[in-house]
């Protein structure tokens, strides 16, 4: 099939951290880093954050504010570390469902899910798990009341693409929140943050999770990732309306929110 978005629409389609790679050949390459990685993946989260990153996901949470009733979709929900918050902060009472295009990841998330007594089924007050690409969610239109994405946007090949998607299942009202990391901008900081990255981040994980190579390409798909204000303006082509971010951790993180009218 013909790629008929222009390459400078999805700049990052062509990198894979800081290979050039054919958009094919990414999106192929991505589901291989997470495949080797789905068990291992939450260990390795809390020591690279020295557990930072459970602060991070409250705050992200109390952001979406998830309201009994509502239906929530979390893609790119992985283990499903996200989608058990929001349903935790409804006593169960949304509809959480995850998606995420690596099937190890959905199968570890909707293990650790049922080991802590939470149904797989909707209909009984548990969380749905989708095997599906960000760019092509298998849901019908308007069919969801908030759209997060934690840690994975960064990930996906074309992220207008993607943005798009999030519009489209979204309900009109709907509401956008997105979690990722940011290159850092203050000289100082940036200087620990890249010699932490680039000389500690792929040793832990060949350490712990026998994989240098793929935490080697998440550390370098942080700096291929657009800053705030562009993701902004890529979420208003969309279709998202009043984006805003609020930054974390002095600028590590940032937390992104639009809306879908």
């Amino acid at each position: 099939m013909t790629d008929t978005h222009p390459p400078e629409q999805n700049p990052e389609a062509r990198w894979f951290g800081f290979r050039e790679v054919a958009p094919a050949e990414r999106s192929a390459k991505v589901q291989g880093v997470f495949a080797n990685v789905a068990r291992r993946y939450d260990i390795m989260n809390d020591l690279m954050s020295g557990g930072v990153h459970r602060v991070w996901k409250q705050v992200f949470v109390r952001a979406v504010r998830p309201r009994p009733g509502e239906r929530v979709l979390d893609v790119a929900g992985g283990t499903g570390d996200i989608a058990r918050r929001l349903h935790a902060a409804t006593g169960g009472q949304a509809q959480v469902v995850v998606c995420d295009i690596s099937e190890p990841m959905v199968g570890v998330g909707r293990d650790r899910a049922i080991d802590r007594g939470i149904s797989p089924s909707l209909a009984e007050g548990g969380i749905a798990h989708l095997v599906g690409n960000a760019e092509s969610i298998p849901l019908p239109d308007r069919s969801v009341d908030a759209y997060t994405i934690a840690f994975g946007l960064r990930n996906v090949t074309h992220i207008d693409r993607a943005l798009a998607e999030a519009r489209r299942v979204l309900r009109p009202g709907g509401r956008f929140f997105c979690l990722e990391f940011c290159p850092v901008d203050a000289p100082g900081l940036r200087r620990l943050y890249d010699l932490y990255s680039f000389q500690v981040i792929p040793r832990l994980g060949q350490l712990v999770a026998r994989d240098r190579d793929s935490y080697q390409y998440l550390v370098e798909s942080i700096r291929r990732f657009p800053e705030p204000p562009a993701l902004a303006e890529r979420m208003v082509a969309a279709g998202l309306s009043r984006p805003r971010w609020r930054s974390l951790s002095a600028g590590i993180v940032s937390l992104h929110s639009g809306w879908r009218t």
